[in-house]
């Protein structure tokens, strides 16, 4: 094995066991006011695009860590791995960013450079933006990611 395959299989396994060990309901309950998709659109061309692409495309090689431990910005499209998450962990991910959540998580030595945007963003805004990113999956894709966020919220509970 290379050490970027079992780089990359190491990481895999570090979100494979977030999102298996996850506690939903950590996050605040939604607002109760639907996603406004169009404004998460301008969010993420604002907020996000700048690493994860315009097209939701994340950056080359995003597979392959940098020499400091971080990745490149993953796609948020459906050839990445955003939707294999529930919505519980993709809030929180984006309100306190990749290295507060590793460390919650006992992830170790992982390292993020994901930042946080609970100082930058509302809630209500985070919650726009996830709802834009999952507006341009293909329906298999959103239903997925909707059985785990149904199982994240039913292990919360």
């Amino acid at each position: 094995m290379t050490r970027n395959t079992t780089v990359l299989a190491g990481a895999a396994i570090v979100l494979a066991a977030a999102g298996m060990f996850y506690i939903a309901g950590r996050s605040p309950q939604p607002s109760g006011r639907a996603p406004d998709i169009q404004a998460g659109r301008l969010l993420y061309a604002e907020n996000c695009a700048s690493c994860h692409g315009a097209n939701l495309e994340g950056q080359p090689n995003w597979r392959t860590p940098r020499p400091d431990g971080t990745y490149p910005a993953p796609p948020h499209d459906e050839t990445g791995h955003t939707w294999h998450h529930g919505d519980g962990l993709l809030f929180d991910y984006t309100k306190l960013g990749g290295q507060e959540m590793l460390k919650r998580m006992g992830a170790g030595d992982a390292k993020s450079g994901m930042p946080g945007f609970g100082d930058s963003l509302s809630d209500d805004q985070i919650r726009d933006i996830l709802a834009f990113i999952q507006s341009t999956w293909p329906e298999r894709v959103r239903e997925i990611q909707a059985q785990r966020t149904r199982a994240e919220r039913q292990k919360g509970n």
